[in-house]
């Protein structure tokens, strides 16, 4: 899979721009619930989703390691992939937190984005790791919730997200680009921030919004 995508979005695009360009392609259920925010605004996270599906537990099986999953996903990770954890929002688990980031972040991980909560947020913030997620809380996931399946097609902060999707993540959210409509949209958002860069420059220049609007119809 080339990861010219994954340069391009990093390098030129933005939340806003995608969750534009997705809407006028139909697809306007792309960007996660606005709990969903990022632990660092100043950091981006763009790149190939792993995903994760948690379920709420109420106790441990003698013997068993709840975190087995969890432990080979991480363990399993490449470079620019991020980790996308469905955890029902719950509020009753947070599943991400400092050691995991540690992990991710040697293995050339792009991020985390959860809709349950995060822990450990002042050493993660220390990593310059980008995490993204629905809440914070001290809560660990032993006895209340547990992932039962990896890279499977999962629903994260409102958004479906299949392995492979391109995920973005920046101050304003996060936003999901279908791997089968990529090229199109990335195609189509390179091309509206170029017209955006020539709107701003007009309006820079004292032109009034309406005229600069009737002209590149971008706002």
């Amino acid at each position: 899979m080339s990861e010219e995508p994954v340069r391009l979005a990093r390098e030129r695009l933005f939340t806003a721009v995608l969750s534009d360009v997705l809407d006028a392609a139909g697809r306007r259920s792309q960007a996660m619930r606005p709990g969903v925010r990022p632990l660092d605004e100043a950091l981006v996270m763009v790149g190939r989703a792993r995903t994760g599906l948690y379920m709420d537990v109420y106790h441990v099986q003698p013997g068993e390691n709840p975190y087995a999953l969890e432990i080979g996903l991480v363990d399993d990770l490449k470079p620019a992939e991020v980790i996308v954890l469905a955890a029902g929002a719950s509020g009753r688990i947070a599943p991400w937190g400092e050691l995991l980031s540690t992990a991710s972040r040697a293995r050339g991980a792009a991020g985390c984005v959860t809709d349950g909560l995060v822990r450990d947020v002042r050493a993660i913030r220390e990593l310059r790791f980008p995490v993204f997620a629905g809440g914070i809380g001290p809560l660990d996931t032993r006895g209340r919730g547990k992932v039962m399946a990896i890279d499977i097609p999962v629903e994260c902060g409102g958004v479906r997200v299949d392995p492979g999707d391109l995920v973005f993540g920046d101050a304003d959210g996060v936003v999901v680009v279908p791997r089968s409509i990529e090229d199109d949209v990335l195609r189509a958002a390179l091309a509206k921030v170029e017209g955006e860069e020539r709107t701003r420059d007009a309006l820079r220049r004292g032109e009034k919004l309406a005229d600069v609007f009737a002209r590149h119809g971008i706002l």
